[in-house]
This record gives C-alpha cells, sequence and structure tokens, in this order.
C-alpha cells in the first residue's frame, strides 16, 4: 500500500510541470467557453438587459417556436447547408488531386514552390481577400472584361443570387487546398515503395500506379478526414460570407453565423439569437459525434 502511495507522489511530481504548462491554457477555456454557458439562458427568456440574466422572464421553448415558424430561418438553414457541403466535398476533392499530382512532380524545387504557392492563401485573412474578391468580381473587374472578350456581357457576380454561393465556395476551394493536402501529402510519403518498384517490374504505368496504389492507400486518411469534418456541416464561414455578403444576396448567402450576428448584435433580439445559435450549436454536437463513431468504425480513429 505504501509503495503503491509513493509511486503515485512520485508520478503526480514528475507531472507537475506538464499541468502548470496546462493550466493557463485551462484558465482561459474556462473564462472564455465555460463562463459564457450561463448566457445560454437568454434563449429561454425573453430577455432585457435592464432586468439581467436572472431577472427576465422565463418563456421556456417560445423563442424555438417562433424560429422554426419563420420561412427566414429555413432558408438560412437551407444555404448554410449548401455552402457548407460544398465546400467540405469540393476542397476535399481539390486536395486529393493536387497530392496526387504533387506527388507524380520529379522536379524537387518546382515541387517546393509550388507547394508554397497553393499554401500561401490559407494564411490570408478574408478581410484582405474580401477586397480581392470584389474587385476581380466587380463590374469592371477582371471576370467581367474577360466575359466581355468573348462576346458577353459584364455583370455584377458579388450581388448576383446566381453567382455569389458559386463564388463562396469557389473562393474556399482556392484559399484551403492547399494547405488542406498536407494531410494527403503525408499520407503518400508513407506508402511503402516496394509496392511501386512491384508494379514497375510488372509494367505498370503512372496512372496505373495512381489507381491502383497510391489512391487505395489513402482512402482510410479521405474517409476520417471527411468524417472529422461533418460536425462542421452547419458552419458555412462566417469570416468569409460576412466580408463578402450583402442585403442584396441574403437569399443565396445568408448562413445561420450570419443570421446570429444580424439578429443578436445588430436587431438587438438577443433572446432570437442566442436560440439559434444553441440550435446550431446542438446539432454541430449531434453531428460530431456521428463524425466520431464513423471514423471509429470505418478506419478505427479513437480520440479516447
Amino acid at each position: 500500500m505504501k509503495k503503491n502511495r509513493s509511486s503515485a507522489v512520485s508520478r503526480t511530481h514528475k507531472q507537475g510541470p506538464y499541468h502548470l504548462m496546462l493550466l493557463p491554457g485551462m484558465v482561459l477555456l474556462f473564462i472564455f467557453h465555460l463562463v459564457p454557458m450561463v448566457g445560454l439562458l437568454m434563449a429561454f427568456e425573453d430577455f432585457m438587459p435592464i432586468k439581467g440574466l436572472f431577472g427576465s422572464k422565463f418563456v421556456g421553448m417560445a423563442n424555438f417556436q417562433r424560429l422554426f415558424k419563420l420561412p427566414t430561418f429555413w432558408r438560412i438553414l437551407r444555404n448554410t447547408i449548401v455552402i457548407s457541403v460544398g465546400k467540405l466535398l469540393l476542397v476535399m476533392v481539390a486536395s486529393v488531386v493536387f497530392a496526387l499530382l504533387l506527388n507524380e512532380c520529379r522536379h524537387v524545387k518546382l515541387k517546393r514552390v509550388v507547394q508554397t504557392t497553393v499554401y500561401l492563401p490559407h494564411f490570408l485573412s478574408w478581410v484582405i481577400l474580401a477586397v480581392m474578391f470584389s474587385n476581380i468580381f466587380s463590374y469592371t473587374g477582371i471576370v467581367s472584361q474577360i466575359v466581355q472578350f468573348f462576346g458577353g456581357e459584364p455583370e455584377m457576380f458579388m450581388i448576383s443570387n446566381t453567382w455569389f454561393r458559386k463564388i463562396l465556395i469557389g473562393g474556399e476551394v482556392w484559399k484551403e487546398f492547399g494547405y488542406g493536402a498536407i494531410v494527403y501529402i503525408a499520407a503518400i510519403t508513407n506508402i511503402d515503395p516496394t509496392m511501386y518498384e512491384a508494379a514497375s517490374i510488372d509494367g505498370a504505368g503512372r496512372w496505373k500506379k495512381i489507381w491502383y496504389i497510391t489512391l487505395p492507400s489513402i482512402v482510410p486518411t479521405i474517409i476520417l478526414m471527411t468524417t472529422l469534418n461533418i460536425g462542421k456541416l452547419l458552419k458555412g464561414g462566417f469570416d468569409q460570407v460576412f466580408n463578402l455578403y450583402s442585403p442584396l444576396v441574403y437569399e443565396t448567402g445568408d448562413i445561420i453565423d450570419t443570421y446570429v450576428y444580424r439578429m443578436g448584435l445588430v436587431d438587438l433580439q438577443y433572446s432570437n439569437g442566442t436560440a439559434v445559435g444553441l440550435f446550431q450549436s446542438l446539432i454541430g454536437f449531434v453531428l460530431l459525434v456521428i463524425a466520431y463513431k464513423l471514423a471509429d468504425k470505418l478506419v478505427g480513429y479513437r480520440v479516447f
């Protein structure tokens, strides 16, 4: 008994510095993530700032019932899902294709230049990129000039409900596919080189090696990354949409995050905004649990 107690004390003493390193992060997590959870009470109240969080009238599920009856709520939910799914699938496909093509590049210097170039957009803020996109897709921008050169009519793409959603998804793909390919490039480097050597002896060319060796070898990684991103299906990308959209494209570009921002902070409907945000978080939590269950079942990935 004494021996077990002394070993536990010794182990705790050794792990002490690591707990101290973890402490600042835990304090920030508590202050900025756990304490604000008290504010979720507003979703079940007719919140009035003058009465405070604990003095406002409790209305139960009335805020949620009111939201579910609004046609605008279902519109933004549809927009969020369409935009999020489009981003998830296209970024994944572009990342995989880029990783496969980059792996086939035999010029080391060119390979490094290409990698650095496509990684760069990931580190740029949408505040900066929004200005660039607004200029490129404006009525006198380069895209309209190209369309006009081929005999078409210039258009204001950024305020067009036909094009705005496509620009959002395409912009996200352009920004993230290079950075997203890092995981797949790492997976490709772990493939046994003898498999390629055996395929070469059998007369297989590059495309057959990609199709029968490289791609099947990274399928578990593709499944894992896709399932883990399922939890983000109700996150349409606030930074991007907020910096690019306008009231003219609310029909196709308004998402839950921007709707919560306008409702809660602009229109001062605190209870309704909190209710929408809580709904989004609950659905996201359910999707996250499903994603991890799928990851465990399909590729054996477990967090705990």
